[in-house]
């Protein structure tokens, strides 16, 4: 059986993510019982964060997401986070990040993002926020979403 990759199990990636989720949002990503390997193995619902770059690269990216975008973890984390997205929608993607970045986070966010494969989907009600610490240092933004749908040719 595979290793989990190091990001399962990394409890500080998961307080900052669920942790910047709850200062946001006030409400919990995840249950009260949930911990880092919950969130990265049985989560039925994608979560996704990039780091803070100018050009930001996947830092996390759970079973879900990664069956989803149909990556292994390891190439998804360190990925550009703009390949989620096709050339042509990256513009919206981009006003949407500067969005989040305005506001702190967005819960109505749809999109269209594509697959490893090329398989296009619509996702639907995300909600995406800052990745800020306790001590308000910003480390990236994240996303999460329970809803998508492949777009038909």
């Amino acid at each position: 059986m595979p290793l989990a990759h190091p990001v399962a199990g990394d409890a500080r990636l998961f307080e900052l993510i669920t942790g910047s989720f709850r200062r946001l949002t006030g409400r919990d990503l995840a249950g009260p019982s949930a911990d880092a390997n919950w969130l990265y193995h049985n989560a039925p619902f994608v979560v996704l964060a990039h780091d803070g770059g100018t050009d930001p690269r996947f830092i996390y990216a759970n079973k879900t997401a990664q069956a989803c975008f149909e990556y292994t973890a390891d190439e998804l984390i360190g990925l550009p986070s703009r390949l989620s997205a096709e050339a042509p929608e990256r513009a919206a993607r981009q006003r949407l990040l500067e969005r989040v970045a305005r506001d702190g986070f967005i819960a109505d966010y749809a999109g269209i993002r594509i697959a490893k494969s090329g398989r296009r989907f619509y996702i639907e009600d995300a909600i995406v926020w800052q990745l800020i610490d306790e001590t308000g240092a910003l480390h990236g933004q994240a996303a999460t979403f329970a809803t998508w749908r492949d777009i038909q040719a």
